[in-house]
């Protein structure tokens, strides 16, 4: 069951700009944020856990308890720009504050990482930042000024192909860097 949980918010936001593209004229906008806020309250327990995790279920429940009461179908175009925005800030934060992300889960499967590989993981969060920034901006543009089909074309399809593409190439740059240091 714990797994099924752990994959359900994130299919749920791959899933996301599909269901607001082909349900958005048949599922009011109060029914996309009951369910929304029943995924994300699944997902609370072990998001509360992680670091950031308190603030980004208050942000998204606060986002879902807008969507109900407003009712504005506008808004469901909103979700993935604040998603990157919340994520933009864990990231962010992580880099004045203990360990950045990518440095915590890189201990996970290395707990004694030396200080070039402190270093390296650092610069990858930069750029995941980099990456949250430029993908927010790109979601919050679409939504003000394309139609919907070309928002859910990026935020459905084109997002996650650069992120697949950024996930690729840092793994590549990973293994060289880590033969050159080896």
């Amino acid at each position: 069951m714990r797994q099924l949980t752990n994959i359900l918010l994130p299919l749920a936001g791959v899933l996301y700009p599909f269901v607001v593209y082909f349900g958005m004229e048949k599922v009011s906008p109060p029914m996309f944020a009951l369910v929304l806020g029943a995924i994300w309250m699944i997902r609370a327990p072990s998001l509360l856990r992680k670091p950031g995790g308190r603030w980004m279920v208050g942000a998204a429940l606060a986002y879902c308890v807008l969507l109900a009461l407003n009712g504005e179908q506008s808004l469901l175009r909103w979700y993935p720009a604040l998603i990157n925005a919340l994520l933009l800030t864990t990231f962010g934060l992580s880099l004045i504050h203990g360990q950045p992300i990518v440095e915590r889960i890189a201990r996970l499967h290395e707990p004694d990482l030396p200080p070039s590989a402190v270093r390296y993981t650092r610069k990858v969060t930069w750029v995941w930042v980099g990456f949250f920034v430029f993908n927010g901006s790109m979601s919050a543009m679409l939504t003000l000024w394309a139609p919907i089909a070309w928002w859910t074309l990026y935020n459905g399809l084109i997002a996650y192909f650069i992120m697949g593409t950024l996930f690729a190439g840092e793994w590549l740059v990973r293994k060289r860097v880590r033969r050159v240091y080896a």
